[in-house]
Parts: structure tokens; sequence; C-alpha cells
């Protein structure tokens, strides 16, 4: 059985939810549609159609067939482009996510590298949030993404991480600001001023469950995306922030202090899906590692989980022996 020809049969009639209007979209009779949808269901072993006096529903199987289906097809057809591009000698277009707050040194950074070492590869990146990302990776929308973790890895690739202790960011005018370090007792009757929590939900929760098993629960949580609205926020004295070292060196008039023990350490990595990812995903998240590591002497790289041979190192010797 040709499984992905069924499978496009089956979305069409999903989303007509009527054989005979399905079939003439598809531009066929209604007959070997529905012997076709029919045989779908004895490969699958699941009733995909609920039939009823005035047409058809999907059943809860065939709800769940719908969305995967819509995936699998995706991958499949990105996985044909990629082919054909390898075939053609080049690397295609690598939809790549990065946080917004990503400091322009180290995009600038992993581009030069890439193109360096991948020529043939058109690096298309986007500024998402974490949880933007892991949305358009689950869609196919995205073929790799640098995110915050901890993060849902089931369906995931993760590349090597790094690791960034998070400090707090005051005036420098606040009395906090005298001490060498801080611990989160020290925030006590502070507000904080942090990134929205839509932005990366597991990273927001365990900050907050962190500090508050430690003594700080903040008199109000705001919500700044931009580090410039962070230090504006700051400035006028709406609480403390928790950041890197590196993003309040953007800012003279604050001051950062590491927190006693370093209970707080921003995880990042590049991810990429399983099923069919793009052959310049891994090295994607190699580069990005060791560029985020150059660029900020406070991260230091941990090691991602063992993965599976890539297309990439194949392609990659090609491009660079003839760049």
């Amino acid at each position: 059985m040709d499984l992905f020809r069924h499978l496009r049969y089956f979305l069409v009639v999903a989303e007509e939810l009527h054989v005979s209007r399905a079939a003439e979209v598809l531009g066929m009779a209604q007959p070997p549609l529905s012997q076709a949808i029919r045989r779908l269901e004895r490969e699958l072993a699941v009733e995909l159609f609920a039939r009823q006096p005035r047409g058809i529903a999907l059943t809860p199987a065939g709800q769940a067939l719908r969305d995967e289906a819509v995936t699998l097809l995706a991958a499949e057809q990105r996985m044909r482009t990629l082919l054909h591009t390898i075939r053609d000698g080049g690397l295609g277009v690598l939809r790549a996510g990065v946080p917004a707050d990503t400091p322009a040194p180290v995009l600038g950074a992993l581009l030069d590298r890439l193109a360096a070492e991948a020529p043939g590869l058109d690096i298309d990146l986007q500024e998402l949030t974490t949880a933007e990302q892991l949305d358009a990776l689950q869609g196919a929308r995205l073929d790799v993404g640098l995110v915050h973790h901890p993060v849902d890895l089931t369906e995931l690739c993760s590349g090597p991480a790094t690791h960034t202790p998070l400090g707090v960011v005051l005036p420098r005018t606040s009395p906090l600001a005298r001490a060498a370090e801080l611990s989160f007792g020290d925030l006590a009757g502070q507000a904080l001023v942090l990134f929205p929590r839509s932005g990366a939900p597991d990273w927001y929760d365990q900050i907050l469950a962190i500090a508050a098993g430690r003594g700080f629960r903040p008199t109000r949580v705001r919500h700044a995306r931009s580090p410039e609205l962070l230090f504006g926020m700051l400035l006028a004295g709406h609480g403390a922030g928790l950041e890197r070292a590196s993003v309040a060196r953007r800012e003279p008039r604050v001051v950062w202090r590491p927190i006693e023990g370093e209970p707080l350490t921003q995880r990042i990595s590049a991810v990429w899906p399983r099923r069919g990812p793009h052959p310049a995903a891994s090295r994607f998240a190699e580069l990005a590692t060791e560029v985020l590591t150059a660029t900020d002497p406070a991260r230091s790289p941990l090691p991602g989980p063992a993965q599976a041979p890539s297309p990439w190192s194949v392609v990659f010797d090609t491009a660079r022996d003839h760049g």
C-alpha cells in the first residue's frame, strides 16, 4: 500500500466529510476513493470515519490521524525537497529559529561560520520565542531552533547545550547594588521583572519555583520582552531583574550581581525534529554552541545526547573541499 497517497486521500475526505465531494476534489471516481479509505482503515486496524445518514464524521482515531498525517506529509515533502537539492549539489534553505534577545555578534558570527563551512546553504533566521519555535518545529515550519530549556524532547533531537548563571540586575542607585553577591532572601519585598511566561513556560515556572524555594516571592511580576524594556522598568523603580551578566552590560546605569550558590542556570541548545531532519540541523547546533561560548565567556558548554549520524557530514565535506 502507498501509505502517503492513502493519507492524502484521507486528509481530503477528512476536510470535506463527504466522500463524493472529496472524490470531485481529487478528480477521481467515488468507488476507488471509498476502497482506498477502507484499505487504510484495515491497514491501521482502526475505524477512521463514522458513517452517518447525512454524511460521515471523524472518529477519535480519525481525528488523531488527521493531525499526525499533516505533520508526516509535511516532513515527507521536506525530505524529498532536501534530497533533490543535495542531488543537485546544494543544501537548500535552513529555517532556523533564534530567541529575540540573541546578541547581534552571536548572530553575525554564526552566519559567518555557516557561510564558510557550507556555502551552498541558505539560512532563513527567524526571531521566535521558545514556545513559538517548538510549535513551528512540530508543524514542520522550522528546521532547527535555539531554545531555552527545559523543553519536551520526546520528538526532538538536541545538540550540545550551554549553561549560563543568571544574576540580579539592579539600578546602580539601589542599596542592594553595594553588595558583591546577593541571596534571594535579600530581594524580599521587591517586585520582579521577567520575560513573559508565554515565551518559555517551563523555564519561567522553574525560575519562580527556585526563587520561592529560597525565600523570594516577588510582590509583583512584571514582564519585559526586550532588554531595553527591562532596563526601563528597573530604572523606573519597578523592581529587580534576573538575567545574564552579558545582558546587563548593555546598560551602564544598571549592575549585575551573582546569586549566592548560582541556583539559576540558563540552559540553551539547538533542537530539531527526529523525523525527516534537515541535514544541516546538527551542524547548526554544534556551531551555535561554539559561537555562544566564544562570544560570552560566562557560558560553558554541556554535552548533548548522542545523535545518529546525519547526511550533513557527507555534504559538508564536499562543500568544504570545493569551497
